[in-house]
């Protein structure tokens, strides 16, 4: 031992006594400086700052600062989450992430188990976890990954989801169902025709040519498009709508505001019942997560609201012009943009041997069947039947999913300059 302030004689009593006093005290220090900096790191937590290196995708502010996403890395992760929730599995990624570049704060690739734990960590949607405890927190910094899209890739990385690759690209790939067995037709190539089959025991033969289910689906798509006096009378109807949008946002703030308060009080009596001995810290932490992602959601979907500051005109509006745009979009897109149209206009694609049906989205499905009246023949043209049908229609846009529309939007704002018959008569 050697001491640099202080002579030390270890070979007599005093000198070894003296010795041993430092030892206790420095003992004593090292104990209060572990327990100050364990209330330092967890008080940074609280405040939602991350005291720790800044994982792959974010960079360090600086002391006692939130991490800012990265400019050159931050696209990247979020480019890597969507392609594993599509299909992706974790050796395409790695290599496909590897090409474009996502490397490590040394300037390696990411490993296959490096990417594992980046899908795996919630940081990445605006919470922080510590390995070592399971402990949940709130982060001040900002989510690059939605939640919605992060649940998604929860379940893949769990084996809920069966997200498997694809060898061909053809049109209608996973797309068509059995409607028997409710397992996706298979594409194949011959004699110059794709066909899309499905041979399961237990299943009759279904066997549909590509051009057959395009004939359909054209069919299906025009009758979205709407008549010159049906496209002047909704362009009348829609400005009187506008006086009841500022009551409806007040109702859905309202909404919002009741079930943040639900969720406050669930965590209220979580708390209560960890600190009276009821459940133990391992089911805490993990009802504590749970509540926490459900808040996050919760904000998520209340911000998107507030940034677009949608009135239900608009939501009607965006519907009707995709609606009366259908048909020439679908003419004119690449396969991949069909894929995507047909994912937002319909639902429950279904085969039976050589026949296909599909019923359209909900709001679509009002559209396309706006000529039935439940009281009489078809009135078409008159005010009072068009009335009714956009009454029902804003009822359903209600009910509708947000995200439906924002896949409306972002369609629409790739291919808004694409058809010279394209007007605001809507809006």
């Amino acid at each position: 031992m050697h001491f640099a302030n202080e002579g030390v004689d270890l070979s007599s009593r005093g000198g070894r006594l003296s010795a041993d006093i430092q030892a206790v005290v420095a003992t004593d220090f090292i104990r209060n400086l572990r327990e100050e900096t364990r209330k330092g790191f967890y008080g940074r937590l609280k405040q939602g700052v991350f005291p720790l290196p800044a994982p792959v995708g974010y960079s360090d502010a600086g002391a006692g600062k939130p991490k800012v996403p990265d400019p050159m890395t931050a696209p990247l992760v979020r480019l890597a989450f969507e392609l594993y929730a599509g299909g992706h599995n974790l050796t395409q990624l790695h290599e496909r992430m590897a090409d474009l570049g996502l490397r490590t704060r040394g300037g390696s690739p990411l490993s296959r188990g490096r990417l594992a734990k980046m899908l795996n960590n919630p940081f990445y949607v605006g919470l922080m976890r510590l390995r070592s405890t399971k402990e949940i927190f709130r982060g001040a910094h900002q989510p690059i990954v939605p939640t919605a899209l992060f649940d998604r890739v929860q379940s893949t990385l769990r084996g809920k989801t069966n997200a498997k690759g694809w060898c061909h690209d053809f049109r209608f790939r996973r797309l068509i169902s059995c409607a028997t067995c409710g397992r996706s037709l298979i594409g194949e190539l011959q004699k110059g025709n794709v066909y899309y089959r499905r041979q399961t025991r237990g299943c009759p033969v279904t066997c549909i040519r590509e051009d057959i289910i395009d004939s359909y689906i054209r069919h299906r798509l025009a009758q979205l498009s709407f008549t010159i006096e049906e496209k002047t009378y909704i362009a009348q109807f829609l400005p009187q709508i506008q006086e009841n949008s500022h009551r409806q946002r007040q109702l859905q703030e309202s909404a919002f505001s009741l079930r943040i308060a639900q969720l406050n009080n669930r965590f209220a009596r979580l708390t209560d019942a960890f600190i009276d001995g009821m459940i133990d810290k391992e089911v805490f932490e993990q009802r504590k997560a749970d509540l926490l992602l459900e808040q996050k959601k919760l904000e998520e979907e209340r911000a998107q609201i507030q940034a677009r500051d949608l009135t239900t005109e608009d939501q009607l509006a965006e519907y009707l012009e995709l609606a009366k745009r259908a048909y020439f979009l679908y003419e004119m897109a690449l396969d991949e943009e069909k894929r995507d149209l047909l994912k937002i206009v319909t639902s429950n694609r279904r085969a039976t041997g050589k026949k296909l049906d599909f019923t359209m989205a909900p709001p679509f499905e009002t559209i396309s069947n706006r000529e039935k009246n439940a009281n009489g023949g078809p009135q078409r043209y008159r005010p009072r039947t068009i009335d009714a049908f956009l009454h029902n229609l804003q009822i359903i846009i209600r009910e509708t999913p947000l995200e439906l529309f924002d896949r409306i939007s972002t369609f629409l704002s790739k291919r808004g300059d694409e058809d010279p018959t394209h007007s605001s008569q809507f809006h």
